[in-house]
C-alpha cells in the first residue's frame, strides 16, 4: 500500500512537470536556420559586379564567384583574400577558387576581405566567415541520452548558477515546486515507518529533480545548449554535403555547385516603355507569288515522266516535266477524226495535182510563176494540218512546274484519269510562307509582329495587308515570315502578337520565366540571395513571341531568373 502511494505522488510531480516543457509563450532555443542544417559554414558578399560565396570544408575555403546581374560563373579571375591567417590568392579549378587554410577549423568569426580582378573589372568584397563550436558526443543508451563528461559539466555549472540566480530572485516557480515538493516529503515521511525513510528520501528527491525542469520551463527563459547539441551533432556529420531543398517560408536554397548544374541565369529588372500588343488566332499560308498549282487543260490518263511521279516534299524547279495526259478520244470523236483526215487526204491529192500542172505551164510560159508558189504553199498548210490531227491521236499533253519548289501536294497515280482542270501537283516554296491571322475589333494596321507556336521557335513577322472584307466577325490580315521559316507547315496554328501604335510601361521578361504557381497565379523567381531564390505572384501580358511584360507584382532593381525557373519549381 505504501509503495503505491509513493508511486503515485512520484507520477503526480511527473504529469505536473512535462507539460512545462511546451506550454505557450516560452522561449525553446533559436529559430531554425533559413539555411539547410546539412549545409557547410558558408558566407557571402555581393557588389555592383559581382557576387560571392566563401564555403569552409575540411581544411580548405571553397569561392564561388558570379556575376551580381546575370548569375554567371567568373572564370579566369584573379582572387585575392586577406584572412585571419594573412593574405593569400585563390587556385582557379574551373569555374571554382580554391584557397587552402587552416584556420577554417577554428570556431568563431572570421572577417574576410576579397579583392576580385576579372579583367578590366576589380572590385572589393567583404563578409564574415563563421565557424559554429564542435558538439560534444551524444550516444543513446537505455533508453535515454548519455552526456559526455565535458558536456555534462558544464550543464550541471548551468544548473547551479541558474538555481543560484532563481533562489535569489524568490522566483516563485521554483518557490511553488519547492513547497510541493517538501509537503510531498511530509506525506511520505507520515505515511511511512522508520525502515522505509530511505525510500522516502529518494521520493522527495525525485520530487526535487523534477521541480527544477519545471522552473527550468519557465515563460522567456532559455533551455540551454543540451537540447541544441543533438542537431549540432547530425549537422556536423552532414556538413560535407550541400542540398538544394525548399525552407519552410516557401523560398528555394540551391547552393551555387547546383545552381552551376541547373544553369540558373538572371537578370536585372528595369521597367521602360514598351507597345501594346494584340493577340490573334492565325494559320500558315503559302506566299502566293512561290506557289502554284499543276492542273490538266483536257481530260485523260496520267501517265508518268521517266524516273517516276515526283513525291511529297520533293524539290522541283520550274519548267520539269510531273506527268503526261492521254487524252481520251471517244467512238465519236474517232468517227470525225477520220472524216476531217480523209477530206485532208482528198485536198492534199489535188492540190499535188496542181502543183505538178502548174510547174509544166510555167515552164512553157503559159501560166506565171506566182501561181506555181501559192499553190505550194497551200498544199503545205493542208499537210501541216493532217500532221496535227495524228498527233492529237498519239501525244500526250505534258504537265510542267509552274514554280520552284517542293511538293506540298500530289494526287497523281498511273492510269488515273484526271478530269480537266484538275489540281494533280501543288507546289509551296518552303522559304516563302505567310501567316494569315484574324483581327477581332481592331483597325488590322500593325507596325510589327511575331508568332509563337508548339514545336516552333519565336518567328519574326512583317505586315503585308489587311483584308477589306470581315471574316467571321473579324478582319483578315497576313504577314510574311522573316529570317526563314524552318519547322513551319501549311495549315499550322500559331498565336500572332502584334504589336499596335498604344505604349504601356512594365517589366519585359522572357516567357520562360514566368511559371503557373499551385494556385493558378503567374509567378516569378527572385533572387534574393546568392543562394536563395524566392517565388513571388506577378500579372503579365503579352508583349511579342519571346517576352512577356510583368505590370505589377516585381520592383525595379530586383534579379529575376530567366533560365533553370521550371527547374528551381521542382525542388522540394
Amino acid at each position: 500500500m505504501t509503495s503505491r502511494i509513493l508511486t503515485a505522488a512520484v507520477m503526480a510531480v511527473l504529469a505536473l512537470a512535462s507539460p512545462s516543457f511546451a506550454h505557450e509563450g516560452h522561449d525553446h532555443g533559436t529559430p531554425p536556420p533559413t539555411v539547410s542544417a546539412q549545409a557547410a559554414p558558408r558566407a557571402e558578399a555581393q557588389s555592383a559586379l559581382f557576387e560571392l560565396v566563401a564555403v569552409a570544408r575540411g581544411n580548405a575555403l571553397e569561392i564561388h564567384l558570379d556575376r551580381f546581374d546575370t548569375n554567371e560563373p567568373v572564370v579566369g579571375a584573379t582572387v585575392e583574400i586577406d584572412t585571419p591567417a594573412g593574405p593569400a590568392t585563390a587556385a582557379a579549378v574551373g569555374d571554382l577558387y580554391r584557397l587552402e587554410a587552416d584556420w577554417v577549423r577554428q570556431p568563431g568569426a572570421h572577417d574576410l576581405i576579397a579583392t576580385v580582378t576579372s579583367g578590366t573589372d576589380v572590385d572589393f568584397l567583404t563578409t564574415t566567415l563563421t565557424i559554429p563550436e564542435t558538439p560534444a558526443p551524444v550516444v543513446a543508451a537505455g533508453g535515454g541520452w548519455l552526456v559526455g563528461s565535458a558536456l555534462a559539466t558544464e550543464v550541471r555549472e548551468a544548473l547551479s548558477v541558474d538555481l543560484k540566480d532563481r533562489l535569489s530572485r524568490n522566483d516563485p516557480a521554483l518557490l511553488t515546486v519547492g513547497a510541493l515538493g517538501f509537503a510531498l516529503g511530509i506525506l511520505a515521511m507520515a505515511l511511512l515507518r522508520r525502515r522505509v525513510l530511505l525510500a522516502a528520501g529518494t521520493a522527495t528527491a525525485l520530487v526535487l529533480l523534477f521541480g527544477w525542469s519545471l522552473a527550468l520551463a519557465h515563460e522567456g527563459h532559455d533551455h540551454g545548449t543540451l537540447p541544441a547539441a543533438m542537431p549540432m551533432a547530425a549537422a556536423g556529420a552532414a556538413g560535407s554535403r550541400d542540398l538544394a531543398q525548399r525552407l519552410p517560408d516557401g523560398a528555394v536554397f540551391v547552393p551555387k555547385p547546383s545552381q552551376r548544374i541547373l544553369a540558373i541565369r538572371t537578370v536585372k529588372t528595369a521597367p521602360a516603355d514598351h507597345r501594346r500588343s494584340v493577340e490573334m488566332p492565325g494559320r500558315v499560308i503559302p506566299d502566293p507569288n512561290a506557289s502554284g498549282y499543276v492542273q490538266s487543260s483536257v481530260a485523260g490518263r496520267l501517265s508518268p515522266p521517266p524516273g517516276g511521279f515526283p513525291r511529297l516534299g520533293s524539290k522541283v524547279e520550274a519548267g520539269d516535266v510531273l506527268a503526261y495526259v492521254s487524252s481520251a478520244i471517244q467512238t465519236i470523236d474517232q468517227s470525225d477524226l477520220q472524216q476531217r483526215l480523209s477530206e485532208l487526204d482528198q485536198a492534199i491529192s489535188i492540190a499535188e495535182q496542181r502543183v505538178r500542172r502548174s510547174e509544166t505551164l510555167v515552164r512553157s510560159g503559159a501560166v506565171a510563176k506566182t501561181t506555181l508558189d501559192e499553190t505550194r504553199i497551200e498544199l503545205q498548210g493542208l499537210r501541216d494540218r493532217r500532221a496535227a490531227i495524228d498527233q492529237v491521236q498519239v501525244k500526250p499533253e505534258p504537265l510542267v512546274a509552274s514554280v520552284s519548289g517542293v511538293v506540298a501536294a500530289a494526287n497523281a497515280v498511273a492510269g488515273q484519269m484526271a478530269e480537266s482542270n484538275a489540281v494533280v501537283f501543288y507546289i509551296v516554296d518552303p522559304a516563302r510562307l505567310w501567316v494569315e491571322a484574324l483581327a477581332y475589333g481592331s483597325s488590322g494596321a500593325f507596325s510589327a509582329a511575331s508568332a509563337t507556336g508548339a514545336g516552333t521557335e519565336g518567328l519574326s513577322l512583317r505586315f503585308e495587308g489587311a483584308g477589306f472584307a470581315d471574316r467571321a466577325q473579324a478582319l483578315p490580315v497576313q504577314f510574311s515570315v522573316e529570317g526563314g521559316a524552318k519547322g513551319l507547315r501549311l495549315g499550322q496554328m500559331l498565336t500572332v502578337l502584334a504589336e499596335t501604335e498604344e505604349t504601356q510601361t512594365g517589366v519585359a521578361l522572357p516567357r520562360t520565366s514566368v511559371l503557373r504557381g499551385s494556385n493558378g497565379q503567374d509567378i516569378v523567381f527572385l533572387h534574393t540571395g546568392a543562394e536563395r531564390f524566392e517565388p513571388r505572384e506577378v500579372r503579365v501580358q503579352p508583349l511579342d513571341a519571346e517576352r512577356v511584360l510583368v505590370a505589377a507584382g516585381i520592383e525595379a532593381g530586383s534579379r529575376v531568373v530567366t533560365e533553370g525557373a521550371e527547374l528551381l519549381n521542382q525542388i522540394r
